[in-house]
């Protein structure tokens, strides 16, 4: 198995973090490691956001990806950044053999089973599901593992502390993501521990 896929399993939660700064990167990576988070995906929607990535990169104690990575130049800058894994929103063939010719895992969206069926043809058998609130929860993710057993699926959107547990009990899910425990507000105000407190309550929510 992938070893960026490995540590994503492992690390069972990943923070969906938007930055307008890359100097919170490093303190929001403490809290969280503090917290007991050992995974990160840095959006690429601010300008600083590849800058935050590379300031990370280099750290062993969490897995640093990339999010809303949508177009092969996204993913070459990602990969230069340093990110072991690029995560889209959605299922685009082209962009999934891009990174598979990389040392980048890709995790794309998928939200239909004609979507989770390409993704299997492409050789995916790990991959997001977004927005999986709006979709139906965990009863649509158990109705498309139906038809694709051998498929785990990372629910985004919609996710918080009570819902991350109840995905995580689910053999179809292998990890969940969301912006739960680092609110845009504390990254602002700098307010590492609130994220370290939020960190720590998802992770003690999960082993209850």
């Amino acid at each position: 198995m992938n070893v960026a896929l490995d540590a994503l399993i492992a690390a069972r939660v990943v923070p969906v973090v938007v930055l307008d700064d890359a100097a919170a990167a490093e303190p929001l990576a403490d809290a969280l490691v503090a917290g007991g988070i050992r995974a990160i995906e840095i959006t690429i929607r601010t300008p600083a956001g590849l800058d935050a990535l590379a300031s990370l990169a280099s750290r062993d104690d969490l897995i640093v990806g990339a999010g809303t990575v949508t177009s092969r130049r996204e993913l070459a800058d990602v990969r230069a950044a340093g990110a072991r894994f690029a995560v889209s929103p959605g299922f685009d063939a082209d962009l999934v053999y891009a990174a598979r010719e990389t040392d980048v895992l890709p995790v794309p969206g998928v939200g239909s089973a004609t979507e989770a069926q390409a993704a299997r043809r492409a050789g995916l058998d790990h991959v997001k599901v977004f927005p999986a609130g709006a979709l139906g929860g965990l009863p649509f993710i158990r109705a498309l593992h139906g038809p694709f057993p051998e498929m785990r699926f990372m629910p985004s959107g919609g996710v918080d502390q009570t819902k991350a547990a109840e995905y995580l009990a689910d053999p179809a899910i292998f990890a969940v993501s969301g912006s739960w425990m680092v609110p845009a507000e504390a990254i602002r105000d700098g307010d590492f521990e609130m994220i370290t407190t939020l960190a720590r309550a998802t992770m003690a929510a999960l082993d209850a």
